[in-house]
């Protein structure tokens, strides 16, 4: 029976209660939903599929499966049992293997099959079990890290092929037990038989060189490896004593050369170096990392002190972005000399700017604008006015919820998305906010490091007062044996999230933080509250200095700073900034619109000192040589209640054309007339509003709306459909009343062509068919809508498209499977 189908049956025959447990488990089946089980089966069966399902098993669970799937053979309707398993995998019980079992039965990824051949009586009562069709594809051709047969070698490496009857001939020459051969199959055999036990294998490589096992040992967990000039040095059967132990395994077929710089080895001796098992390190524990120690007074002073670091300079980041845009290079994303401006003004080094770049990208606080091609503040943003842990918790979901890795600026393109594809001219790096940085994993990976951080936390169990350290090696062994297909993912992201996370207070001292632990539980309004009530409160006052200095004596509240900035210049890093005025900057403040009197009378309210006499004659001075009156043309005047709009109306190039001067906060100039100055105001969304006829006056109404969306909202990557989605799908799938819940089998239905179910169908027995070099019958339309029926050979799938052999033709052929209507499967072999 079809896989599939025997898989369709097996599913109908469920409870509701395991359909929904397998639903939660494996969403994507009903995404969208499905009509029948069969149906069902066919997505379960899918590659696609059972990838995202094999992403979610522990390592325990893929051995298990691994092994499944190598003593298995679903062409002869081959089995296992867990008995059967346990012989390969040491350190298993037969209980633990059949646990395992019946946990990826319960996930569609194997299903009860009827006992191979020849089984025993007491045998056939045990439960057997196949893996899904497509498992094979999935997992690649080195499962559990071994390589292929000798068989399969020799069927696929054709210059293995035509050397392999004369090195078994030279080997059995040369005294070793190895039976003489003819043809090449019978060449692979004989050396499959010759090292098919650990004592034969040990055998053999009594007479290798030195070295020998020091090398066999690095192909322990990967089957390939690079030898140079391989092909060349399997040629001769070395004797020497001074022959190298690579030459030595190439020359007795120990290591197989796939190419002119690959070899591989055999599956055969891959099992006898690891003493018949296919698994050697089974473990239903995690592995428990020995860790650190830090006191919970240091975590939660260093948690704090990075959230106000990283509120400051944020709020830096927006001044100077305010003041003046990030531009962006042709090719996207702002390049190093833009970033180099951003880190001077913020006085940290270059690749921390751009992170905070991205955070705040991330987070809606800066918005790429695309008529300027800048990176600028969306005006009215709610962010500035919010409390401090408000403003904290908006950075983590944007943080959280982004499919940006932020740490990966300033990486090699080639090495930031390993085999995912981002690829530029070499020595290439990322640039801020540039798409190299997208990673659309990056949620599940954020949140997953979390959960790994708050179980070893949890699992530590630190005397009061402390908190265990953690590091990268220790969350990613974790992380290797929970979900090891996402291993490479984890290891390319890890080290930049734990920085992050560190950089938002998630982490303190390099241990999870009581914020940090809310987090990974979802609790955001306990973070919140933890923060409100430890996060000292911004400041409102600074202590000026006669030596024209303003300190601030911890972090100020992000107003009062802004104020600062635009009257002196920010000097050194950390809570305790040094704001130094000058003629330049006091200057500056003045060129802006303000005064004397009012930058005096500020002072005076933010101080808590009085104020130093030559800050006062400075500021008086300079004010006094500045130029107070200003002559020039202008035809009409804008004026507003608020700096926002006008700023944006500033930056907006379709208003280049009015001519706009800014000579006050809330006044603009034109030297266009009222009614054509309105007009374009108008056409960039904006209210004006004319007042009485010759004033020239144009006054902007306050926006009702916010430009740039909301505050962020996280919501956790979904494990699960919503129940309502899986209470519609299984009133689909029982809706016909057919089959009850663990009723008798009923007969299988055809599939209805281009269904999923036929797509499904088809590819399995065009897999099939290749594998046994098999015919099939194919009825297959034309571009004209024709349809045919042919018989083919099929010779390999992918992409889409299926290459045939026309033994009648005796020609290959290519053809699209959407045009393949259904295939049939012929008993009749190609000779």
């Amino acid at each position: 029976m079809s896989l599939i189908r025997a898989l369709s049956k097996e599913l109908q025959a469920r409870s509701d209660e395991s359909l929904r447990a397998l639903f939660s488990a494996r969403p994507d089946l009903i995404s969208p939903g499905v009509p029948d089980f069969a149906a069902l089966a066919a997505r379960a069966s899918g590659r696609v599929s059972v990838q995202r399902a094999l992403e979610r098993l522990n390592r325990p669970q893929m051995q298990v499966l691994e092994t499944l799937h190598l003593c298995t053979n679903a062409d002869t309707g081959h089995s296992a049992s867990a008995p059967m398993l346990k012989k390969l995998i040491n350190g298993a019980s037969v209980a633990a293997i059949d646990r395992l079992l019946h946990s990826l039965q319960e996930l569609a990824l194997v299903h009860r099959a009827d006992p191979p051949h020849g089984v025993t009586p007491a045998g056939a009562k045990q439960r057997h079990y196949l893996p899904v069709g497509s498992l094979k594809d999935v997992i690649g051709i080195y499962p559990a890290g071994l390589g292929r047969s000798y068989t399969e070698l020799v069927r696929l490496q054709p210059a293995f092929a035509q050397r392999v009857v004369q090195l078994v001939g030279e080997l059995h020459r040369g005294g070793e037990s190895v039976s003489p051969a003819t043809t090449p199959m019978e060449a692979a055999l004989s050396l499959q038989h010759w090292t098919a036990t650990p004592e034969s294998l040990h055998q053999i490589l009594t007479t290798a060189p030195e070295r020998t096992a020091a090398l066999l040992a690095r192909f322990g967990n990967w089957a390939m490896g690079a030898v140079p000039q391989a092909q060349r040095r399997a040629s001769v059967l070395h004797e020497s004593a001074d022959v190298g132990p690579v030459d030595w395994l190439l020359a007795r077929g120990l290591l197989v050369p796939l190419d002119a710089a690959h070899v591989e080895l055999p599956h055969s001796v891959g099992v006898s170096l690891r003493g018949g098992f296919v698994i050697e390190d089974f473990s239903l524990v995690p592995p428990v990392p020995q860790l650190g120690q830090t006191s919970a007074g240091l975590r939660r002073n260093a948690a704090l002190g990075a959230i106000a670091e990283t509120l400051r300079l944020v709020g830096e980041v927006l001044y100077t972005v305010r003041e003046q845009p990030l531009a962006t290079l042709r090719s996207g994303g702002v390049g190093v000399r833009e970033m180099k401006r951003l880190a001077d003004s913020l006085r940290i080094e270059v690749h921390p700017a751009g992170v905070l770049a991205e955070l705040c990208a991330m987070a809606g606080l800066l918005r790429l604008d695309v008529d300027s091609s800048a990176w600028v503040q969306p005006p009215q943003l709610e962010w500035l006015a919010l409390p401090r842990q408000e403003q904290w918790l908006w950075l983590v979901n944007a943080w959280l919820a982004s499919e940006r890795a932020p740490s990966l600026v300033g990486q090699p393109v080639n090495a930031a998305a390993p085999g995912a594809g981002h690829r530029g001219a070499a020595g290439t790096t990322i640039n801020a906010l540039s798409a190299e940085a997208q990673r659309p994993d990056a949620p599940v990976v954020r949140k997953r490091v979390l959960e790994i951080l708050n179980e070893l936390t949890l699992e530590a169990a630190a005397p009061d007062g402390q908190a265990p350290v953690l590091n990268a090696a220790a969350v990613l062994e974790r992380a290797e044996w929970a979900q090891p297909r996402m291993a490479r993912r984890f290891s390319s992201l890890i080290r930049g999230i734990l920085t992050e996370a560190e950089m938002l207070g998630l982490i303190g001292s390099g241990a999870l933080s009581q914020l940090g632990s809310a987090i990974a539980a979802e609790r955001p309004d306990d973070a919140l509250g933890i923060l409100g009530e430890h996060l000292p409160a911004a400041l409102q006052h600074v202590l000026l200095q006669a030596d024209l200095t303003a300190v601030a004596p911890g972090y100020l509240d992000p107003e009062l700073s802004e104020q600062l900035l635009t009257m002196a210049a920010a000097e050194g890093q950390g809570p305790a900034t040094i704001y130094r005025f000058s003629v330049a900057s006091v200057r500056r403040a003045l060129d802006a619109g303000q005064d004397a009197a009012a930058m005096l009378d500020f002072l005076r309210q933010h101080s808590a000192t009085a104020i130093p006499q030559p800050l006062q004659y400075l500021i008086e001075d300079t004010a006094a040589r500045h130029s107070r009156l200003r002559v020039g043309a202008a035809a009409s005047f804008i004026q507003s209640e608020d700096e926002a709009p006008l700023l944006e109306l500033l930056n907006a190039p379709a208003a280049a054309g009015l001519g706009l001067v800014r000579i006050a906060p809330t006044v603009v100039i034109s030297h266009a007339a009222p009614r054509e100055a309105a007009q374009v105001l108008k056409g960039l969304g904006l209210a004006p509003v004319l007042e009485e006829a010759g004033s020239g006056v144009i006054r902007l109404r306050r926006s009702t709306s916010v430009p740039g969306g909301g505050r962020p909202v996280y919501t956790a990557p979904r494990t699960a459909p919503p129940e309502a989605d899986i209470d519609a799908q299984l009133a689909v799938l029982r809706g016909d009343g057919s089959r009850a819940p663990g009723s008798a089998g009923a007969q299988p239905t055809p599939a209805a062509p281009g269904s999923e179910e036929a797509t499904q169908l088809g590819l399995e027995t065009l897999l099939k068919a290749i594998r046994l070099r098999q015919r099939v019958i194919m009825n297959v339309v034309d571009g004209m809508g024709n349809a045919s029926r042919e018989t083919v050979v099929p010779v390999a799938v992918n992409g889409g498209r299926v290459r045939v052999f026309d033994p009648d033709k005796e020609i290959e052929r290519v053809l699209s499977i959407h045009r393949i209507i259904d295939v049939e499967a012929t008993e009749e072999m190609l000779q």
